[in-house]
């Protein structure tokens, strides 16, 4: 078996390679070179730097001849070689890079391939190699939302410790509801699947009531406990934790992750507790769903059954939801927790920062 040279890089080489592999403005050819050479650092042969890049090993086996021969003057020069100059130039790439990350185009919200090719003067094909190469996707947009609750970080490693330190001789709820959801049937049948056809439905629907789903998830077990109520009122939620109290050994104690909805929280509800002791309320930061487990469990409930699911009565729909946490629960296993309150904050640091930064431009 053919093994390359090994490549030991000088801490000035490290950095200047870290450097050119983070560059956004850097020559797209330089940032591949870089990378090349910082993966066969890390003991990596030609073949698996290959697949990982996605390019040819005879591509990653002359960069790293090329370093070894001449190091980091080596990658910023091509060798001579026959033909014209590049068809799209380092300038034109930079400009590319450049607007798609600074600039929106007058008429529309973010760049298309084509507005920004019309811009400069290149085709859509090149923009969209650029756009790749460079991991743009101006099309693409994702939702965040930051937390104000002024005890954040309290609510948040007491949660998290319930996650990764779980109490002994104690179980842990992770606890919400799905509240009002539709029993919809189609007004005409549906089109079964065919080769080279998805299945089809039609847009409108009939609504033939609504019910409202109140699930316990068992953090360490996986196991759902789930059932349905007409309404999500504090009377309901007390027969849930009455259940959940016959459900469970009596010599356990339950500690419920919950969110902030004011059912919690109301007067019947704490009287309640005082006569439970057993029971021990934690609640999540407000605007925090994403640290309820249960919230998980309850989207894929959503996109798997009830989404593409048909139902001519709020009976069926019941139906279908329990039998769907019944398999859950035989087939299922928890969920796995890692990320520490440490490394959750240091995240939401470098959110906050980068939100700081976009309001004021600095």
């Amino acid at each position: 078996m053919r093994v390359a040279p090994s490549v030991i890089l000088s801490a000035e080489e490290q950095t200047t390679l870290t450097s050119w592999a983070r560059g956004r403005s850097t020559p797209h050819r330089l940032v591949m070179r870089a990378r090349i050479i910082l993966r066969a650092a890390e003991g990596l042969q030609d073949k698996a730097i290959a697949e990982e890049l996605a390019i040819s090993r005879a591509t990653c086996a002359l960069w790293r001849r090329r370093f070894l021969a001449h190091r980091l003057p080596g990658l910023e020069k091509d060798a001579p070689r026959s033909g014209g100059p590049p068809s799209v130039p380092d300038a034109a790439i930079r400009a590319v890079v450049k607007a798609t990350l600074e600039e929106k185009p007058p008429n529309a919200t973010h760049w298309s391939t084509r507005a920004m090719a019309e811009r400069f003067g290149v085709s859509a094909m090149t923009v969209q190699r650029i756009w790749k190469a460079y991991r743009l996707q101006p099309h693409r947009l994702e939702n965040f939302k930051l937390s104000t609750d002024p005890r954040f970080e309290e609510k948040l490693r007491d949660v998290v410790g319930l996650y990764l330190n779980p109490p002994e001789h104690a179980l842990v709820f992770s606890v919400d509801e799905k509240t009002q959801i539709q029993a919809l049937d189609r007004t005409q049948a549906i089109l079964p699947l065919r080769p080279g056809l998805p299945e089809r439905q039609t847009h409108d629907y009939r609504r033939n009531g609504t019910t409202d789903l109140f699930a316990a998830l068992n953090v360490l077990e996986g196991e759902v406990i789930a059932e349905c109520h007409k309404r999500h009122r504090a009377k309901e939620f007390l027969t849930f934790l009455r259940n959940l109290d016959r459900a469970t050994p009596a010599e356990l104690g339950l500690h419920l992750i919950l969110d902030n909805l004011a059912t919690h929280k109301t007067p019947q509800v704490r009287r309640w507790l005082v006569r439970h002791p057993r029971f021990r309320f934690h609640f999540i930061p407000t605007g925090s769903s994403w640290l309820n487990q249960v919230e998980r469990w309850l989207n894929e409930l959503t996109q798997k059954r009830i989404r593409r699911g048909t139902f001519r009565s709020e009976r069926a729909l019941i139906q279908a939801i329990m039998a769907y946490v019944e398999n859950y629960n035989e087939f299922s296993g928890p969920f796995q927790w890692t990320a520490t309150a440490d490394e959750i904050l240091g995240k939401l640091v470098r959110l906050r920062l980068r939100a700081d930064l976009a309001v004021t431009g600095h």
